[in-house]
């Protein structure tokens, strides 16, 4: 009897190659985008930002994902939120150009290390997280934006700053999603742990 094709099955013969869309973990960089004390006291969702940039923290950190973040002018901004800062395997670069691309430390490993997708969180999403996007897209990055990690001070900045990164061709998506997307498979102890995370509720 023949086996139906939607039948499940583990085995590695059988099984098609992963689309170029995800963000395999050995692949990835997760960015996080000046995530700044005095930012934040602006932002309207400050805590589900910091909430999902810290849940991706974890999980990167689980998952063995490479973790960088940026500070913008912190002499004024102030320092990255301290539930992130002190779970950063390194301090965070300081810029005062509004892309993240100017940082030159960042991305010059990257090529070397195969890593070429680029998740982004922050502050704010139309200039920042935004500008960041663009230019690494022109560099040949695949960058997804996890759309509940970033936010604006106003509903409208958000929206068309997420609308405009779509449009020249990042990825959309969500913390969630993100942590599954590098978990890639249920049965494991890095599963149990990115499960954990998912099941987080926002207090």
């Amino acid at each position: 009897m023949l086996k139906p094709m939607n039948a499940p099955t583990d085995s590695a013969a059988s099984g098609l190659p992963r689309s170029p869309e995800l963000a395999p973990p050995v692949a990835s960089l997760l960015l996080i985008v000046d995530v700044q004390e005095r930012l934040l006291a602006v932002q309207p969702r400050a805590c589900e930002i910091v909430w999902n940039a810290r849940r991706l923290l974890d999980g990167a950190t689980v998952l063995g994902v490479r973790i960088a973040a940026t500070e913008q002018y912190p002499q004024k901004l102030g320092m990255t939120a301290p539930q992130l800062a002190e779970r950063l395997p390194s301090p965070a670069v300081e810029k005062l150009a509004f892309s993240a691309a100017a940082c030159g430390e960042l991305w010059a490993p990257l090529p070397g290390a195969g890593i070429d997708r680029v998740v982004l969180c922050g502050i704010e999403t139309h200039v920042c997280v935004q500008q960041t996007a663009l230019d690494l897209l022109a560099a040949g990055y695949r960058v997804l934006v996890a759309v509940d990690a970033v936010g604006a001070r106003f509903d409208l900045d958000h929206a068309t700053g997420l609308r405009r990164m779509e449009a020249s061709g990042a990825t959309l998506t969500t913390t969630e999603s993100i942590l599954f997307e590098w978990c890639e498979r249920a049965g494991t102890p890095e599963f149990k742990q990115i499960s954990s995370l998912a099941k987080e509720t926002l207090k």
